[in-house]
């Protein structure tokens, strides 16, 4: 008989009295994959919002003028005058410094979150992580009636939010990857879950801008409010892991085998060596998390992916609006409109990504496949794009499917393997751990592509795109050795194939 759980969040448990039965495995799985996606587009939503509120804070940073076309002229009143220190001479030169700032926190935050994730309950870890994102969030917005005028009070309270920030991914991915242990499955599900990044980030610049209107500080302090709130439903309703809610994390494979759940579900568990129960309980350390094969490898690849997905995340409206398509220089609301597209293409880039690793089982083939393709994505978009705006639009689209593509396949299912691998001999306390390592090395990138763009694009648009094509093909390259690793094996595999052919021939025969 399985043992009986009285760790189960509350939501859980108040579900299950109302209904009078026990939740199924599948159940917990769509709730773990709802829960956690709501969790992390309210991460992204509340990392958005500071871009929306620059306008209001620096007019000069992005022109004066509205952002979505029902707002008409009342942010061009609301925003006409600025806010010291960021309406002076230097003030987008201070509003890049909170930006980088913010990654930079982010990005250290990131090795320390996932080696306190895998040492803690990882749901109270989230929730606190949320809280805390709403907490610095709301403070931030608070500057506006508390009349702050002090540009290291926001830096502060951009680092410490990116501090909190940190918290997100590695504990979400890890959650995931508990509850989707089949390998073949994680590609596909998790490049659909994936979309959360651009529902966030579409959801944070609606509210903010929607709010702007009536002072930016509600555009900071509402974002605030939902991720706590959200907060408060991750720590009632999830549930980290199978054990966690009295189940067994084979389930899922167990479901394929009728009849064989009393020997594989209840007995397996009492053949494990005392031994080998105290190692699993170990959470993994930092270094050794490194010595994971593969770890080291994605993490530098995903250091140059991310640079080059952070800097069109940061400069693509910009760009546009300084880039003449069809003869026509586009507004400021026309460009931040038109580079959405972008986000669409890389919702697209995750889910195709995610179906071919699935399909080919090859996670290294499909990434460095993937980065290849950016150099000539990127080649064509910037000597083509401004030809017209359907051959801009169908560029970015490709553009936006080949840079995130494997950006988000790295971030999910690749570290979710790892964080699971054979060489853990069954350890599952290390998922954070390698997320923070992989998504941590990679947010180092995010920071650094677009800071140097700040200085290159100065001189010449052409000198960036050679800067991202080189850094893309920087990606590809550091998966040299994994994918020839992988192409052994599958040639090793239609060999072995091959050769027992003739064999069940003859075998049939007699």
């Amino acid at each position: 008989m399985k043992k009986k759980n009285n760790n189960k969040p509350l939501g859980i448990q108040l579900i299950e009295r109302i209904t009078k039965s026990s939740l199924s495995f599948k159940t917990y799985q769509v709730i773990v994959l709802i829960v956690t996606f709501f969790a992390y587009t309210s991460y992204h939503a509340n990392r958005k919002t500071t871009s929306i509120v620059k306008q209001a804070l620096d007019p000069q940073s992005l022109g004066i003028g509205p952002i979505f076309p029902w707002q008409g002229n009342s942010i061009r009143k609301s925003v006409i005058d600025g806010w010291f220190p960021f309406n002076g001479p230097d003030g987008t030169t201070l509003l890049g410094d909170l930006d980088v700032a913010f990654l930079f926190v982010y990005a250290i935050g990131m090795y320390f979150s996932g080696h306190v994730g895998d040492r803690m309950d990882l749901r109270v870890f989230l929730t606190a992580g949320m809280l805390g994102t709403g907490l610095f969030t709301a403070l931030f917005g608070v500057g506006y009636w508390a009349n702050v005028h002090s540009f290291y009070y926001y830096l502060i309270i951009q680092m410490i939010a990116g501090l909190f920030q940190s918290t997100g991914w590695p504990s979400v991915v890890a959650v995931v990857g508990n509850w989707f242990g089949k390998k073949k499955k994680r590609g596909l599900i998790m490049g659909i879950w994936n979309a959360h990044t651009s529902v966030g980030n579409i959801t944070g610049s609606l509210v903010a801008s929607i709010l702007l209107k009536y002072g930016w500080g509600w555009s900071m302090v509402v974002p605030g409010i939902l991720i706590a709130f959200s907060g408060a439903i991750v720590f009632l309703l999830l549930p980290v892991h199978p054990e966690s809610v009295g189940g067994n994390k084979d389930e899922d494979e167990v479901l394929l085998s009728p009849g064989k759940e009393d020997d594989e579900v209840n007995e397996q568990p009492l053949l494990r060596s005392r031994s080998d129960r105290e190692e699993e309980a170990c959470a993994v350390g930092f270094i050794e998390a490194w010595k994971i094969p593969g770890v080291a490898t994605f993490a530098l690849c995903l250091f140059f992916a991310k640079l080059v997905a952070y800097t069109f995340l940061y400069w693509l409206p910009y760009y546009i609006s300084h880039t003449a398509i069809d003869g026509r220089y586009l507004s400021n609301e026309e460009s931040g409109n038109l580079s959405t597209l972008f986000d669409v293409g890389g919702v697209i880039g995750g889910i195709l990504a995610g179906y071919i690793s699935d399909k080919l089982d090859a996670r290294a083939i499909t990434a460095a496949s993937f980065m290849y393709c950016v150099i000539p994505a990127l080649y064509l978009y910037r000597s083509y794009g401004q030809i017209s705006m359907t051959i801009n639009i169908i560029l970015m689209l490709i553009s936006g499917v080949f840079v995130n593509g494997p950006y988000a396949l790295i971030t999910t299912a690749v570290s979710a393997d790892l964080g699971t691998h054979s060489s853990l001999k069954g350890n599952s306390r290390a998922l954070a751990t390698v997320t923070a390592i992989i998504d941590g090395t990679g947010s180092i990138g995010a920071a650094v592509g677009p800071f140097l763009t700040g200085y290159i694009s100065a001189d010449s648009w052409n000198a960036v795109f050679v800067m991202l094509m080189g850094a893309a093909l920087v990606a590809g390259l550091f998966l040299t050795r994994l994918v020839v690793t992988e192409v052994n094996g599958k040639i090793q595999e239609l060999r072995s194939q091959g050769s027992s052919r003739p064999i069940m021939s003859t075998h049939l025969q007699v």
